[in-house]
């Protein structure tokens, strides 16, 4: 029987993860889970902003805003529905890879034939990422924003993206009528705001207008954050046994949002090979998933780079609001499409 342990003991919203592009519709639906009967918020469009230049363009596939919160519950049920095990309110302190076991943070250990690491950004000690960090590192910010009716309404339908020295933030309406707001962001960025979201945003007024515009239209709750995002790294090699799923995977930048693709098509891709060739299916699983998201996040990596530097971002958005043709093949390319 499988077991899935989750540290936390109710479902709740992380940083990254609320736009889902159509490849992880599809995986959802395989599975049994109707995003839009859940409610999420149809999106058709995306929109680029870089200072005040902006671009316009119907997406080339059919996406959604849904909170991880409404999302991650019904995975977790589905999995019960299933036959799973699920341990909820269980912290693990460390992995054993050659053993195929798992210390827990309440002294308990816990093995199988094959562990399927899903932590997302978070590395777990025993066995980290071999991932190599900037001298400045990127981090998440998410907060939800309870919209005005104009921002709402600016919104409808539209996946929103501010570019910005160092970093970018998105914007999308969910589910719950709450608008998700998320930032990719230089770690210095936010330590010269005191480490204060907020003051951050407030600062970031002259170089992004209209984000400062839209954040003050809205009512904040709390932040979320995560540190030292490694973005570009893909598993490339595996030991026998340890499957690594979604971002433990391969990290794709923030803003191709294909990161919720990425993590079921490797889960959907591991137990398959999981069930066919046993625990030694890992290392061709691992490697088979690196040759695929290579090009998709190698040019995701190149947009966030070109986006984090002003004197490119504005002219690209300018060039983009002429030939909208080429950010829907933009967004077309960046789909990893492992399903």
């Amino acid at each position: 029987m499988p077991v899935l342990i989750e540290r936390q003991t109710e479902p709740h919203d992380v940083v990254c993860g609320g736009f889902l592009a159509a490849g992880a519709i599809a995986m959802l639906a395989r599975i049994g889970i109707n995003v839009f009967a859940l409610g999420a918020h149809p999106i058709g469009c995306t929109r680029i902003i870089a200072g005040r230049r902006r671009a316009e363009a119907e997406l080339p596939f059919a996406a959604a805003g849904l909170s991880r919160n409404r999302l991650d519950a019904c995975l977790l049920q589905e999995a019960i529905d299933k036959g799973a095990a699920v341990e909820r309110g269980v912290a693990i302190r460390r992995v054993d890879p050659a053993a195929r076991c798992l210390d827990l943070a309440d002294g308990g250990r816990i093995g199988g034939e094959a562990l399927f690491l899903a932590t997302g950004k978070h590395d777990l000690r025993g066995d980290p990422r071999a991932a190599p960090l900037d001298a400045d590192p990127a981090l998440g910010l998410r907060v939800r924003l309870r919209p005005s009716p104009a921002l709402a309404a600016a919104l409808a339908g539209t996946i929103e993206l501010h570019l910005f020295r160092r970093g970018y933030a998105g914007l999308l309406l969910q589910e719950d009528g709450g608008v998700n707001l998320c930032l990719s962001v230089a770690q210095s960025r936010l330590k010269a705001a005191g480490g204060q979201p907020d003051r951050l945003i407030a600062l970031l007024a002259h170089e992004a207008p209209l984000l400062a515009e839209r954040f003050g239209a809205a009512a904040a709750g709390r932040w979320s954050s995560i540190a030292r995002i490694p973005y570009g790294w893909r598993a490339t090699q595996a030991a026998p046994g340890l499957f690594r799923l979604g971002d433990q995977a391969a990290v794709i930048a923030s803003l191709a949002g294909d990161g919720i693709a990425i993590a079921l098509a490797s889960a959907l891709r591991a137990a398959h090979g999981f069930l066919h060739d046993g625990p030694e299916a890992a290392a061709a699983f691992q490697a088979d998933l690196a040759r695929r998201t290579h090009r998709p996040i190698a040019l995701a990596n190149l947009l966030r780079h070109w986006g984090e530097t002003p004197w490119i971002a504005g002219p690209l958005a300018g060039l983009l609001g002429r030939m909208p043709g080429l950010l829907r093949q933009a967004a077309a390319m960046t789909r990893v499409g492992v399903g």
